[in-house]
């Protein structure tokens, strides 16, 4: 479990990583898109979708540098660890959907990063321990132990 503590927060650092891609992709293509001869970036259901992505990324960003800064001062925090690699897989995926989602036809074809992104952000969710069994450990630590 204690390597699992110090390497959670590098998944989590991933995930971050690329919801700022997704973030970063999304703007840039929904800036350059037209719809109804306005840019996609226009619309109010896209905007909503980027920014749940710069708000996932502040988010994530903050609690795997949290759970970094623990193991490196020697707090044995396993919650946090699960933490930042659960929510960090799972705004990943989020933040990847919402991209394929703000490409519409385009998002799931290899000729766009986000196909991409949305498979990276899946292997998250999975490696290193799903993110279902963080929420076991994550509700284990809480609910017995002090």
């Amino acid at each position: 479990m204690e390597t699992f503590d110090r390497s959670r927060p590098m998944i989590a650092a991933l995930a971050a990583g690329i919801i700022r891609r997704c973030a970063e992709e999304s703007k840039t293509y929904a800036l350059e898109r037209k719809a109804f001869g306005a840019p996609i970036a226009q619309h109010q259901g896209v905007q909503f979708m980027i920014a749940e992505m710069v708000m996932a990324y502040e988010a994530v960003r903050l609690l795997w540098q949290k759970a970094a800064w623990e193991v490196d001062h020697g707090v044995k925090r396993t919650t946090t660890s699960a933490i930042a690699k659960a929510w960090g897989g799972d705004l990943a995926m989020k933040a990847a959907t919402d991209a394929v989602q703000v490409f519409g036809g385009y998002g799931y074809t290899k000729e766009y990063p986000v196909e991409k992104l949305m498979r990276d952000a899946k292997l998250l969710q999975i490696y290193e321990g799903t993110s279902q069994i963080q929420r076991v450990v994550i509700s284990r630590n809480f609910l017995f132990r002090s």
